[in-house]
């Protein structure tokens, strides 16, 4: 009798161990995720700033670039689909769709941006504007911040991912469908440097 209640014992000291081992890696898989979606909150922060300054910029230099619409309007479209994109992606920063189509919003957006700055260095008058300054810096510093808000989210996606795919957490993660995050990266190295908007 003494031997059976020892091994129920032990067994149920097993059980018990073992389930708190499960709730520890359950709640630290928690805590990861929850860090790299506040982490895509800095991003989205800094995104809608970048949006809200865009219409602006397009606005100053419309009165002096009236023939190069159709770069105003790529800039406008592809803000909106950026916008859009961002929107989508806070919701569930961890869908991997969502952070595909982000990257490539992003991406288009960048080209857009580049060339409207291209187009700029050759009005003279734009160049001085004193709101087109303003807003140069204003997209300069957004840029830098975008960026560094980008490598806190990354950082973060990492720990998680890593510490969701060690064993024995990926079983955990299976059973509680934690699935793999992904990284917010640039899809081409020239979109990866901020936009030249010096005049």
């Amino acid at each position: 009798m003494n031997s059976i209640l020892v091994i129920l014992g032990i067994v149920a000291g097993i059980l018990v161990l073992s389930a708190l081992f499960g709730i520890g890696i359950y709640n630290q898989l928690v805590v990861l995720r929850n860090r790299f979606k506040n982490a895509f909150s800095q991003i989205d922060v800094q995104l809608k700033r970048r949006y809200d300054l865009i219409p602006n910029l397009v606005e100053t230099a419309k009165g002096y670039m009236a023939h190069e619409r159709e770069t105003l309007e790529a800039v406008v479209n592809a803000r909106g689909a950026a916008a859009s994109a961002a929107k989508t992606a806070m919701a569930n920063p961890g869908d991997s769709a969502a952070m595909t189509a982000l990257n490539a919003a992003e991406t288009t957006l960048g080209g857009t941006l580049g060339r409207l700055f291209a187009l700029a260095e050759a009005y003279p008058d734009l160049k001085a504007n004193q709101n087109m300054l303003a807003l140069q810096a204003e997209l300069s510093s957004t840029e830098n911040q975008i960026a560094a808000a980008r490598a806190s989210f990354n950082e973060a996606v990492t720990s998680y991912n890593s510490y969701r795919e060690s064993f024995p957490n990926i079983l955990f993660a299976n059973v509680f469908n934690f699935q793999d995050a992904k990284l917010f990266e640039l899809e081409s190295d020239k979109v990866r440097e901020t936009p030249r908007v010096s005049f």
